[in-house]
C-alpha cells in the first residue's frame, strides 16, 4: 500500500490491484475509521484506489483465471507455524509438494480466523509456482452454492459439472455452509467421486470435524474421512507474538517485546483479530505521529481491556454451545433426551463448571431444574469421552480457549 493524498474529506490509499482493495475493504475499513475519529478526524472518508506499475507485465490470461482468487498474502512465507497449527501446516505443504500423492482430500478444521483460509492459498500459491499448467481453484462454500443456483436457474447445469470435472486442485473453504442444502451436496458428491477417481487432488476446510458438521449425508461424511483430517488451535501466547512481530516486520514497523505480550495477552480470540489489533495500533501511531510503546497500546487498545473484565456466565456458556451444534438455548433446557441434545447439554454442563463458579444445584437449575445427580453424570460423561476420544478432547478443548 502508499499514501496518496489527504483532504478535507478522503484519505486516499494506494493498493497494487482490485482484489487487494476488496480485502483491505472488508478487513481494515473498520479498524482505519475507528483509528481515524480517535484522531478527531471522524468524518473522513478512506478511499482504496488502484495504482498500477507500468513496469509490470501484464499477465497471460491464463494466469489470470488461476490466481484471481488467491490472497498474494497468504503464502507459506507468511504463515507462522506453532505448537497449535504444526500439524494442519506439515499436512498442507505435503500436499503443496505433492498433490494427489499425499493426502487426498485433505481436511482441515478449527475456529473462525485461526488461519484454515490462509493455508488453503499457501497450498495453491505453492502449487501455481511450481506446476502453472494444473488448473487450480480456490472457492468458498457459498459461492459453490450460488453458481449451482444459477447453473439450475438458467440450465447450464452440463457446463457447471464440467467446470468442476476438469479442475485439478479444488480447494473449497467453509464446506460446512452445505449442511441442510441436498441438491447442492447431491452434486458436490458426484464432482469429488469425479475428481478423486481421477487422482486430482482435494482440499477441504470447515469449522468442525467431518462428524460434527449437522445435517450432512453419511456417504460425504465417509468421503471427507478417505484421507487426512488435521485441525488447527487456538494459539498459545508466544505463537501470538511471533504472529504479531511477523505482521510488524511485513508493515517495516517496529514492535516493542512488552507491546507484543500485551496485545498477544490481552486478544483471547483469533488470529484475525490479533492482526487487527496490531493494524490499528499502527495506524494510530501513524496518524498521531507518536512512537509505539506499551501506554500508547493501553490507549489505542483499551476496549480489549475492558472486554476481559466481563465474567463469563452460564447463558453466555448456553448460546456458545447452541450456536455451535445449531440449537436454541431452549432445546439445550429442555426435557429431550435424544443425542442430538443431550450431548450439546452435557457439554455445556461441563463448561459451566470447569469455567464458572456455579454449584451444582445452580447449574442444574439453568439447564431446565435438572437434579445436581444429573449435572455430575454429565461432567463424568464428557471427562471419559476426552480421555477416549482424541478428535473430541481437541474440540472441548477449543472450545474453553474460546472462553479464555
Amino acid at each position: 500500500t502508499a499514501f496518496l493524498s489527504l483532504d478535507s474529506s478522503t484519505l486516499r490509499i494506494g493498493v497494487p490491484n482490485a482484489q487487494f482493495r476488496e480485502w483491505l475493504s472488508k478487513n481494515y475499513l473498520g479498524v482505519l475509521q475507528e483509528a481515524l475519529t480517535e484522531v478527531g478526524r471522524p468524518g473522513l472518508r478512506v478511499a482504496f484506489e488502484e495504482v498500477t506499475e507500468e513496469a509490470a507485465p501484464a499477465p497471460s490470461p491464463a494466469g489470470e483465471r488461476e490466481t484471481a482468487s488467491l490472497n498474494p498474502k497468504y503464502t507459506f512465507e507468511s504463515f507462522v507455524v506453532g505448537s497449535s497449527n504444526q500439524f494442519a501446516h506439515a499436512a498442507a505443504r505435503a500436499v503443496a509438494e505433492i498433490p494427489s500423492k499425499s493426502y487426498n482430500p485433505l481436511f482441515i478444521y478449527g475456529g473462525v480466523g485461526l488461519g484454515k483460509t490462509h493455508l488453503m492459498h499457501a497450498i495453491g500459491h505453492y502449487i501455481l509456482a511450481r506446476q502453472k499448467r494444473l488448473n487450480l481453484l480456490y472457492i468458498s462454500t457459498d459461492r459453490f452454492i450460488n453458481e449451482m443456483i444459477n447453473a439450475i436457474r438458467f440450465d447450464r447445469l452440463p457446463s457447471f459439472r464440467q467446470k468442476y470435472r476438469s479442475i485439478d486442485v479444488l480447494l473449497i473453504d467453509d464446506i460446512q455452509f452445505i449442511a441442510g442444502k441436498d441438491r447442492t451436496q447431491e452434486e458436490f458428491f458426484h464432482i469429488f467421486n469425479a475428481l478423486h477417481d481421477a487422482q486430482k487432488q482435494i482440499v477441504v476446510s470447515s469449522d468442525c470435524p467431518p462428524r460434527q458438521i449437522p445435517t450432512i449425508e453419511e456417504r460425504l461424511h465417509s468421503r471427507f474421512e478417505w484421507g487426512l483430517i488435521a485441525d488447527i488451535q487456538a494459539p498459545d501466547i508466544e505463537t501470538k507474538v511471533a504472529i504479531l512481530r511477523k505482521k510488524a516486520e511485513a508493515e517495516r514497523v517496529e514492535l516493542p517485546e512488552n507491546v507484543a505480550l500485551f496485545i498477544a495477552s490481552k486478544v483471547k480470540t483469533n488470529i484475525r483479530e490479533l492482526e487487527g489489533s496490531l493494524i490499528r495500533l499502527i495506524a494510530f501511531a501513524s496518524l498521531t505521529g507518536r512512537d509505539i510503546d506499551l501506554p500508547l497500546a493501553q490507549e489505542t487498545l483499551r476496549d480489549l481491556l475492558h472486554t476481559e473484565e466481563k465474567p463469563i456466565t452460564i447463558e453466555m456458556i448456553q448460546k456458545f454451545v447452541a450456536d455451535h451444534y445449531s440449537l436454541k438455548i431452549s432445546e439445550i433446557k429442555a426435557k429431550n433426551n435424544s443425542k442430538s441434545i443431550a450431548v450439546p447439554r452435557q457439554i455445556a454442563m461441563y463448561l459451566t463448571k470447569s469455567l464458572t463458579g456455579a454449584s451444582l444445584p445452580e447449574i442444574g437449575k439453568e439447564f431446565g431444574g435438572k437434579h445436581h445427580s444429573t449435572v455430575i453424570h454429565s461432567i463424568r460423561k464428557i471427562d471419559d469421552l476426552r480421555k477416549q476420544d482424541p478428535e473430541f478432547d481437541r474440540l472441548i478443548h477449543s472450545f474453553v480457549q474460546a472462553f479464555r
